[in-house]
């Protein structure tokens, strides 16, 4: 059933098919959310929850994924403590106020999530009613690294270089800020599921800036704190980190139920190091919804042969390796969103799909290739 298709292949069960959902699925590629936004900048959006309920819920209708993923951006717990998160066009999400010093960590206030991100909270209670149950609703967090990430480089960095420089200059001060972020994200990941969130997802979107070495000894620790912390909620726990395809056998030490995949590394690859006892999300490339839609189809069979759904081995969500691009076709979605429930339901159907869409692959580069230069700067904070 739809309503039970994701959750259950979160825990690696047995499913009818493949389940799908899209990170950025409520985003700028939907007439809808255009309308929406044209009419509100993006934090009145966030913070009025009638509004971040009609945007959470555009693709579950539209596109008919089999999950809903809150409407906010992982940068609000940062302007809950008083670092002054603003949103613009140009440059992306700016934090006004830097953590740079022991001071500046130590004058951060207490975080409540009940009282500070209270709308959030309501949001997810206002989806959850009207979904009736048709969908989950996963809630999301930035992990505590792309917290601090924005927190001490004061937005989006090249070379997160002031990071690295905490780490090994001062590491007394990044520890104290790492375990900070972690309270508040464990706190914030918490209230979201004591309001209706029926899985979180976890993004460590600039992870990957790291090398192994740095990962394992300055954040592992914190992420593991907030995973091992969101055990007893009892709901599926997505881990998705960027770029980290190099030490995919530490993300998956610091935990999760699901690992989410960018769509640098192979699927097939990613599920035999990762072994049995983890699912698997994703991965195919944003820029492969810019293609024609018999490519777009292939690439859906094979990702599925490769993750596993064709031959019954559970615990497969189908995703793009990040969010949806803005200029990407509605139809284009819908086309990634049928095929996913039309092959995993008839696997014999795969491989003359998968020989449709061989003759257009070189069309499909073109148009990545063509596509790249479009990419946005800045938005991959944003759950939609």
């Amino acid at each position: 059933m739809r309503s039970e298709r994701f959750l259950r292949a979160c825990r690696r069960q047995p499913v009818d098919g493949a389940p799908v959902w899209l990170m950025r699925q409520a985003g700028r590629y939907l007439p809808e959310y255009r309308t929406i936004r044209s009419k509100h900048d993006f934090l009145t959006m966030a913070r009025t929850p009638e509004l971040a309920a009609q945007v959470t819920l555009l693709p579950v209708e539209r596109v008919h994924v089999d999950a809903a993923i809150l409407f906010a951006d992982i940068l609000l717990p940062l302007d809950a403590l008083g670092l002054g998160v603003a949103f613009t066009k140009e440059d992306g999400p700016a934090v006004a106020h830097p953590i740079r010093s022991d001071r500046d960590v130590a004058a951060l206030p207490p975080f409540d999530p009940h009282e500070q991100m209270g709308y959030v909270l309501e949001t997810i209670r206002v989806v959850r009613r009207e979904l009736e149950g048709k969908v989950p609703l996963i809630g999301f967090a930035g992990a505590p690294f792309t917290l601090a990430s924005y927190a001490v480089e004061g937005g989006a960095s090249r070379d997160y270089r002031r990071c690295k420089e905490m780490m090994w200059k001062a590491p007394q001060v990044w520890q104290a800020l790492m375990e900070r972020l972690a309270d508040v994200t464990l706190a914030y990941l918490r209230a979201q599921v004591e309001a209706g969130a029926q899985a979180v997802q976890i993004f460590d979107s600039w992870v990957g800036a790291l090398s192994p070495d740095d990962y394992r000894e300055h954040v592992l620790p914190h992420s593991r704190r907030v995973l091992d912390g969101l055990r007893a909620t009892g709901v599926p726990v997505i881990h998705f980190a960027v770029q980290a395809s190099g030490y995919l056998e530490l993300i998956k030490e610091a935990g999760g139920d699901v690992i989410g995949l960018d769509w640098r590394v192979d699927i097939g690859e990613a599920r035999r190091r990762l072994g049995p006892d983890v699912a698997v999300q994703g991965n195919l490339d944003p820029m492969a919804l810019l293609a024609p839609p018999p490519v777009i189809e292939a690439k859906v069979a094979r990702l599925l042969e490769r993750g596993g759904s064709l031959s019954g081995l559970p615990g497969h969500v189908v995703n793009l390796g990040h969010g949806v691009l803005p200029d990407t076709p509605v139809e284009h979605v819908i086309t990634m969103v049928e095929a996913v429930h039309r092959l995993s339901r008839n696997p014999a159907a795969t491989a003359q799909v998968k020989g449709e869409g061989r003759p257009a692959e070189r069309e499909d580069r073109t148009v990545q290739e063509e596509g790249r230069s479009g990419e946005g700067r800045g938005g991959w904070t944003r759950s939609s």
